[in-house]
């Protein structure tokens, strides 16, 4: 992308009619962002930049310019997701940016901690190489905590200070990724601060994560140590408590979070200043993106729930880019900034009809109209899961000399990242405690270090009946193996054929594997294209729901079964979390 210093003389004669454009849309009704107006107005494009936007740009039509008629559409910006994680589609960058350019987004500010964890800063730096190559805008946020919790987990690889002062050199490099570790950040922790004052340093925004619902003096220390966003709000007053001290509010819409519609409350019922509200993902599967969209889902979303169409668009544009310091190269249809822009005939249900990025056209009617380049994913890459040897069912006893047992219980809750610490009592037989009714049990498999190790537990929520077992090499943020399951021998069978397959999510019913999605790459994302991968994901889907799950999208809530950072009861390679308390707990409960 031509910076605006090397081409602001073209822009200045264009706009002027002395040099004609590259580029002219025209009879368009312009969102204008910056003032939320809708202005029968044309552009201009030079160097894949606005040179002009005003009333008429025939004086910079010239023989050679490319003209579009909007025959009457809205022309408004490319849409920016402000918050979201590449992996979590199961596809690399290129695939991913294949996958939602045709939906509008044209700028994606993404967190690739997920990747850091299993390959360390080389994992980041593959990642932000081939965001660079995209034909859209991928902004990378260096990973702040991998591991998220360091004492209660054991990642790949762990990221230091040193690593975040080095990265924030690195040409992609717009801030510091979610800073997972609030109670590091609250009491001060020498490398948290560290890794935050190299990225203020660098003049770049740090990405928070609060997850705690204690919003007194615990969430003024953590404001005070620097973060300046956050999407773990999942009501009306932790938007408000975000705001007022300063932070910006990220409301997500992703394929399993829906707190867009418990949060914009506090804009369309409490008339808060909108300007510091920020729309984003946080995670959407290939299904999620094939199927429904990407930012045009969540500002749709936003829409029905009440919030005017020019306010939402701003929530997905100039708001974002000017939170990352951006204002003056996106976000807004003003000459200067990247040309990225998006035709559509309504601006309530929002139909994607024409989508230029750079002032290129990139979609239309959905289809995609340009090459995603690849990076060439090093084997180092691709070769990750190791689990030390043959794992057995009897891997997954968990044992007791009792007649029976009070065990505590992970509970899952629908469309929601938290999860409750519930109990359950369970009988023994032969030694060997057993999961009832809606309890089964769930294991942590090691996969980095070849440890052999297995971390053993119970999980509800899910629904699962008859003899079942899922594994999953998704298992936020550690990305070990998670294992959820009613019978233990096809626990050890789905575990060991993700160990052949390098990778990905493996069902098992009766004995017999009925669905496989394989990730080779970190055993986090797949190479290929995102509606390959996403019919893989709805055989997925189908097969969770023949082993009784009802749950909306409860692959999301597998994979966040480790994630040791969001309250309340996890599970690691270092034992059960009590996430409330930030420390290890035992499975069973003392009985009377």
């Amino acid at each position: 992308m031509t910076s605006w210093a090397d081409c602001a003389p073209t822009l200045v004669a264009v706009a002027a009619g002395r040099t004609p454009a590259d580029l002219v849309v025209r009879n368009v009704q312009l969102v204008n962002v910056q003032t939320r107006e809708v202005l029968p107005w044309q552009v201009a494009v030079s160097k894949g930049r606005f040179a002009y936007v005003g009333v008429d740009a025939s004086h910079c039509i010239g023989p050679e310019t490319q003209v579009i008629d909007g025959a009457g559409c809205y022309l408004i910006p490319g849409l920016c997701d402000g918050h979201m994680h590449i992996e979590s589609g199961m596809l690399t960058p290129a695939e991913f940016a294949a996958a939602v350019i045709p939906h509008g987004t044209t700028t994606m500010f993404t967190d690739p901690h997920e990747i850091a964890n299993v390959l360390g800063l080389d994992g980041v730096r593959m990642m932000h190489d081939e965001a660079l190559m995209q034909p859209v805008n991928i902004y990378t946020q260096m990973p702040s905590c991998a591991p998220s919790a360091p004492g209660l987990e054991t990642t790949g690889y762990e990221i230091s200070a040193d690593d975040v002062a080095q990265a924030m050199a690195w040409p992609g490099i717009i801030g510091l990724g979610e800073m997972m570790n609030f109670p590091g950040v609250i009491n001060g922790d020498p490398q948290m601060l560290a890794e935050i004052a190299a990225t203020m340093n660098a003049g770049k925004t740090v990405g928070g994560h609060y997850a705690s619902p204690d919003k007194g003096i615990p969430f003024a220390a953590y404001v005070a140590g620097g973060p300046a966003d956050d999407h773990e709000g999942t009501a009306e007053a932790d938007a408000i408590a975000r705001v007022r001290l300063g932070m910006k509010s990220m409301m997500r819409l992703g394929s399993a979070w829906y707190d867009v519609e418990s949060q914009i409350t506090a804009v369309t019922e409490k008339g808060l200043d909108p300007r510091n509200f920020i729309l984003c993902t946080d995670d959407c599967m290939a299904g999620t993106l094939v199927n429904d969209g990407h930012m045009n889902r969540v500002v749709r979303h936003a829409i029905d729930c009440g919030c005017d169409p020019l306010v939402a668009l701003q929530m997905a544009t100039i708001n974002t880019s000017t939170h990352f310091g951006l204002e003056r190269e996106l976000g807004s249809i003003t000459p200067g900034r990247r040309a990225d822009m998006i035709l559509t005939s309504d601006l309530k249900t929002l139909p994607i009809e024409h989508v230029i990025a750079r002032g290129q056209t990139v979609a239309i009617d959905g289809k995609i109209t340009v090459d995603c380049p690849h990076f060439d994913w090093p084997d180092t890459a691709r070769n990750t899961v190791h689990l030390g040897k043959p794992l057995t069912g009897a891997d997954f006893e968990i044992t007791s000399d009792r007649d029976q047992v009070t065990a505590r219980v992970i509970g899952v809750v629908e469309n929601q990242a938290p999860t409750e610490a519930l109990t359950a009592t369970l009988p023994v037989t032969n030694g060997i405690v057993n999961g009832q009714g809606d309890v089964c049990q769930i294991a942590l498999v090691e996969r980095h270090r070849g440890t052999g190790g297995v971390t053993n537990g119970f999980v509800s929520g899910f629904g699962y009946s008859g003899n079942m077992a899922m594994a999953s090499t998704v298992a936020h943020d550690s990305h070990h193996m998670i294992v959820v399951g009613t019978d233990r021998g096809m626990m050890a069978k789905a575990a060991m054929r993700l160990g052949e397959a390098g990778g990905g999510v493996s069902i098992w019913k009766d004995g017999v594997e009925i669905a496989l999605v394989e990730l080779p790459i970190a055993g986090l994302m797949s190479d290929r294209p995102a509606a390959d991968v996403a019919a893989d994901a709805d055989r997925m889907v189908t097969a969770m729901a023949q082993c009784g799950c009802t749950l909306n999208n409860a692959y999301m809530q597998h994979s966040l079964l480790a994630l040791v950072v969001i309250p309340a009861l996890r599970i690691s390679d270092l034992g059960l979390v009590d996430v409330t308390k930030f420390e290890i707990t035992d499975l069973f409960k003392d009985t009377p």
